[in-house]
């Protein structure tokens, strides 16, 4: 009787074929050029559709408010959008889809650059909600995340290698935020300074592909404007550079105070088991934050527009200093406190249940950062003539996404694509530069890789460390070791001996268990001596071992225990029971092999 085929069986046959055509027919060079190509336009399209339906929910909420006093209405848009995504990811999605950034470096580091087809649009959903109520994070992280996992599920599709795996997932965040900001340049830049990915020449051309088609589908559907309107109506001259050295250092205090703060409150909300206390703590901190300070509702870049056009009064719009807007020393407390309560506000949103990122916030704490500096040196006088607080709100938009993000060439040039201010190259160049440097000073870790650096997660910007999470651990162990048991006489070990072509020789117990190890080395001397062979037995020259593998364990650990332990073979247990050996010379040969191919152009 013949079985009912279902319709995965159906589609399964033209699957394969296709699978067959395109390894007959097209090169694996060609063929990631191709999928650059379509991961870039899908991420572009993502970007494109996130900030639409952000812009819907904020203009439709907030079409209505008063610009001339305080806004009640605050107090419950962000609780809402909160509440709505908190029951999304707890009952749709059933899974942590936050931080989306150091997810997808997670996803590099430790699983082979796989993400789940999920991440391809529920980040999208959860972030538009958050960020379109009035969250106070940005969109820039989840659709990283969202274009990664675009990259990592289309690759996926077609059985590609974690080589070609780790590059698509690096086209489709380099697509995101090129498609975001309209900024291809920085879009590669993000891809190998934040998620440090080894830029080799197989590698340029599919990242630059997808960079390019994100930004052309961004400009296609919105036009040639640039993200932020930027006129520099005051040129910037030489003059001031000691004033831009001195923005840099405030600036990567300022990332300083960000990162650490940001860190701090994750560490709190962590320490809260219940999700529904944890939604009251940060609903309520959110939205008093938003409520005493409007500019924090959203991504913030309204703003961040006001203070680059010199427009500075209307950021009391809203709010209940609104009559204030005239008194220079109001405004300059008014956007002090921004600074200060922006990460609580970031965190609170993150921490509560929404869904966003830092990366808007590190922009927006930026340019708040260069206008105060600009502004109170103004004010006191410290300067001969006066500062151009709008060059300096650019400038620290520049300074604070270096540092925070420890992404310097990225900041420079993101900053400059998206406000078209390429006439200040130099001092962006001159305030980023320090700022990350300052930060360096005092954390050696980004916002993002802080988060897998304290788990030991960490996958760093070098390539052997890459090559290594390419190696497999049942590609390199060895079985071809005879076991010997503690009870056996000097003389079957010498029988063992000359039936093995190994030095070394596992010890275990009936249950498998191993005990420890016998090196040939060390019996030389009594192996040749027969008045001894009945009475010398294996449980008194055996030797322990100097430490232990378990299955599974991570190459880039197991290469620090042979570090540890100067030791050429490890033995491989799993809950104890003896599996074979490691040797360094078999993982060499293997990270050679594998280095080959990861680089191969």
């Amino acid at each position: 009787m013949q079985k009912d085929i279902t319709e995965s069986e159906k589609l399964r046959g033209p699957y394969m074929r296709l699978l067959q055509w395109r390894e007959k027919h097209i090169t694996e060079r060609n063929f990631v050029i191709v999928l650059a190509l379509l991961v870039g336009i899908l991420s572009g399209f993502a970007a494109l559709l996130l900030k639409l339906i952000i812009e819907e929910i904020a203009s439709l909420l907030t079409a209505h408010v008063s610009i001339t006093q305080g806004n009640y209405s605050y107090l419950i848009f962000p609780v809402v959008g909160i509440l709505i995504v908190s029951l999304f990811v707890r009952y749709v999605v059933r899974d942590n889809i936050s931080h989306g950034v150091t997810r997808v470096l997670y996803a590099i580091s430790q699983k082979k650059s796989r993400l789940k087809v999920h991440n391809m649009w529920t980040s999208l959903v959860a972030s538009s909600v958050t960020i379109g109520f009035g969250g106070s994070v940005g969109a820039e992280g989840p659709i990283v995340f969202t274009g990664a996992a675009i990259g990592s599920n289309l690759g996926g599709a077609f059985r590609l290698s974690p080589r070609i795996l780790m590059l698509l997932v690096g086209c489709g965040a380099a697509a995101g935020v090129a498609g975001i900001f309209k900024a291809p340049i920085a879009g590669m830049l993000f891809t190998i300074e934040v998620l440090m990915l080894d830029l080799t020449a197989a590698s340029v051309m599919p990242l630059m592909i997808a960079s390019v088609a994100g930004a052309t589908v961004a400009y296609i559907f919105t036009g040639y404007d640039v993200e932020f309107f930027f006129s520099q109506s005051e040129p910037f001259v030489t003059s001031r550079i000691p004033y831009v050295i001195l923005l840099g250092v405030f600036c990567g205090f300022v990332s300083l105070y960000f990162t650490k703060v940001m860190n701090m409150m994750e560490r709190t909300f962590g320490k809260l088991k219940n999700p529904w206390v944890k939604f009251l703590f940060g609903s309520v901190i959110l939205s008093s934050l938003i409520f005493l300070f409007p500019p924090l509702y959203g991504e913030g870049y309204g703003p961040i527009n006001l203070l680059l056009n010199g427009q500075f009064s209307q950021i009391f719009d809203g709010s209940l200093f609104y009559d204030y807007r005239h008194d220079v020393w109001m405004v300059i407390a008014f956007i002090g406190l921004i600074i200060l309560a922006k990460v609580f506000a970031t965190s609170a949103t993150n921490g509560s249940g929404g869904v966003g990122g830092t990366f808007a916030p590190s922009l927006y704490v930026g340019c708040m950062a260069g206008f105060f500096f600009a502004i109170l040196i103004n004010t006191l006088g410290l300067c001969d003539g006066e500062l151009s607080t709008k060059n300096f709100a650019l400038m620290g938009m520049a300074g604070v996404m270096s540092a925070v993000m420890h992404a310097p060439l990225m900041a420079i040039f993101l900053t400059a694509e998206m406000t078209g201010g390429y006439e200040l190259f130099l001092p962006l160049l001159i305030v980023s530069s320090i700022s990350y440097g300052t930060i360096r000073i005092f954390l050696p870790y980004s916002i993002y890789t802080m988060r897998l650096a304290q788990r030991g997660e960490l996958l760093t910007h070098e390539k052997d460390k890459t090559v290594l999470t390419l190696l497999k651990m049942d590609s390199v162990i060895e079985k071809d070791f005879i076991e010997v048991h503690p009870d056996m006489t000097l003389k079957e070990m010498v029988g063992v001996i000359s039936r093995s072509n190994r030095n070394l020789f596992p010890v275990t117990d009936d249950h498998g268990s191993l005990l420890g190890i016998v090196l040939l080395d060390d019996i030389r001397n009594i192996m040749f001596r027969p008045d001894l062979y009945r009475k010398m037995r294996v449980s008194k020259f055996m030797a322990s071992v100097p430490a232990k593998i378990e299955v599974g364990e991570s190459m880039d650990k197991v290469m620090k225990l042979f570090d540890d332990t100067n030791a050429w073979n490890l033995p491989v247990v799993e809950k104890g029971k003896y599996v074979g050996f490691v040797s360094k010379s078999k993982i060499f040969n293997s990270y050679r092999r594998v280095l080959k191919h990861y680089t191969d152009d």
